[in-house]
């Protein structure tokens, strides 16, 4: 499979596994990654969603028979490159947060897809690039977009431009990353992270919160601040809120209610 699936309680672990390419990016491989998620997101037992990479890469970017077949006029005559219809930021439009565990190369088509999970924790020794300006390409999947929102325009003219290979801690100090941890400590702290969110947090909370985050970019502060008032409001009626408050004033974990 290349791409691999695990629970671990409330958790759900997907794995890039071509760890012979680094888990260089497929058609395949998205298709197979997009599935696993949309499966994650139904299953009210999962409540948080980890993405790592096998061996030593996270995504070391597309691969480059991929890049070959489309300057070829190959790509695309076969089943094999079929393009999934979801978009690159189908994992923003999930219900579920999903935490990148960032292990290794970090790469061009790999690195936007590890930017549009909720949180990335990284390796502080994880090698990170754009790559395309160095391919010939230009900042693609909307890393243009996303980039100068996560770390400024400066940093963001800075990575792009160049294509410069920088470390995990250097992209958890931009803010691309919330935590650069040693690469054998990572899946651990991240797997404990979103065992965390699974047990302690709300999920019907964590979705909308998704939404008003993500949905957040596209509107002024203004509008953000009106609906974050109809949420709060709704909110109020929900089971999840008194089970907050119970839990706190009972000094008891949680327990909330799954997605319907």
């Amino acid at each position: 499979m290349v791409v691999l699936s695990e629970d671990d309680g409330g958790v759900r672990i997907l794995t890039l596994n071509r760890p012979e390419r680094l888990n260089a990016w497929t058609a395949e491989m998205g298709r197979r990654y997009f599935d696993l998620l949309e499966e994650a997101d139904r299953d009210p037992a999962v409540r948080a969603v980890v993405v790592t990479g096998a061996g030593k890469g996270f995504c070391a970017g597309a691969d480059f028979a991929d890049l070959t077949a489309i300057q070829s006029g190959e790509y695309g005559r076969d089943d094999t490159h079929e393009q999934d219809p979801r978009p690159t930021t189908f994992p923003t439009t999930l219900r579920t947060p999903v935490v990148a565990a960032v292990n290794g190369a970090c790469a061009g088509l790999g690195m936007v897809h590890a930017l549009v999970c909720d949180v990335v924790v990284t390796a502080d020794d994880a090698k990170w690039t754009t790559a395309f300006s160095r391919r010939g390409l230009v900042a693609e999947w909307g890393l243009g977009w996303i980039l100068p929102r996560l770390a400024g325009q400066a940093r963001a003219m800075d990575l792009l431009l160049s294509g410069r290979v920088f470390t995990g801690a250097e992209a958890c100090a931009m803010g691309l990353a919330v935590r650069a941890v040693p690469g054998e400590r990572l899946l651990a702290e991240a797997v404990a992270y979103a065992k965390e969110l699974a047990t302690e947090c709300s999920p019907a909370s964590m979705a909308i919160i998704k939404r008003q985050i993500w949905g957040g970019w596209q509107v002024g502060l203004d509008e953000a601040r009106d609906e974050a008032v109809r949420l709060m409001m709704e909110s109020f009626r929900r089971p999840d809120f008194a089970e907050g408050v119970a839990s706190f004033l009972e000094r008891r974990p949680p327990d909330f209610p799954p997605l319907e």
